[in-house]
C-alpha cells in the first residue's frame, strides 16, 4: 500500500513539475545560434534580432579548452576586463536564467577574445503583463449643452469594462498550479 502511495505522489508531482515548467517556462536563446558562442561571432547584431525577458535563459555552447562565459559589469564589458567576474561559467554548455529586468553583459575571459568580438550585451525586459485597455474615454457633451441638461440634451458616457485579470493566461496558469498543489496535499 505504501509503494502505491509513495509512486502517486511521484507521479503526481512529475505531473505538477510539467505543469509549472509550462506555466512560467520563458524562451531559451542559443547564443550564437548554430555557430554558438566563439571569436567568430557577431553578438550585437545576434542580439539586437531578439527579445528577452524574465523567465527566458540564455543557452552558451562552446569548446570549453578555449573559451568561457564572465558576466561582468557594464565597465569591465566596455573594457574587456575579466579579472572580477560577478559569474564565470566553463562547462561548454551554460545555461543562464534571467531572472531580473536590465541590462546583462557577458564576455569570453581567455585573453584577447572580448577584444575580438566575443562579447554580448542584451537587455532583459520584465515579464509581459498581458494585454492592457485602453484608457475610458470622458464623457461628451454638446456645445449647446446648457447648465441643468434635460434628457434630451444629458451627457452621453462611454463605457468600457477592463478584463478581469484572472482573464490573463499567466493568472489561470498560476490558479491551475495553486489548485494542482492544494490537491496533491489534500490527497495525503
Amino acid at each position: 500500500m505504501a509503494l502505491i502511495k509513495n509512486n502517486m505522489l511521484f507521479t503526481s508531482l512529475l505531473i505538477l513539475v510539467a505543469l509549472f515548467g509550462v506555466a512560467v517556462g520563458g524562451t531559451i536563446h542559443k547564443v550564437g545560434d548554430s555557430n554558438g558562442w566563439t571569436k567568430m561571432g557577431d553578438y550585437d547584431a545576434w542580439a539586437s534580432s531578439r527579445t528577452f525577458q524574465v523567465g527566458d535563459s540564455l543557452l552558451f555552447t562552446y569548446n570549453n579548452n578555449f573559451h568561457d562565459v564572465t558576466e561582468v559589469t557594464y565597465n569591465d564589458f566596455e573594457m574587456c576586463e575579466s579579472s572580477k567576474p560577478l559569474m564565470k561559467y566553463t562547462s561548454g554548455s551554460d545555461s543562464i536564467s534571467l531572472t531580473k529586468p536590465g541590462l546583462k553583459q557577458f564576455i569570453c575571459g581567455v585573453p584577447g577574445h572580448c577584444k575580438s568580438g566575443q562579447k554580448l550585451q542584451i537587455h532583459v525586459l520584465p515579464t509581459s503583463l498581458g494585454p492592457v485597455t485602453a484608457p475610458v474615454p470622458r464623457p461628451v457633451r454638446s456645445p449647446s449643452s446648457s447648465s441643468s441638461p434635460s434628457p434630451a440634451n444629458a451627457p452621453q458616457y462611454q463605457h468600457q469594462m477592463a478584463p478581469s485579470p484572472l482573464q490573463s493566461g499567466a493568472s489561470k496558469s498560476a490558479s491551475w498550479i495553486g489548485f494542482s498543489l492544494l490537491a496533491l496535499i489534500l490527497a495525503f
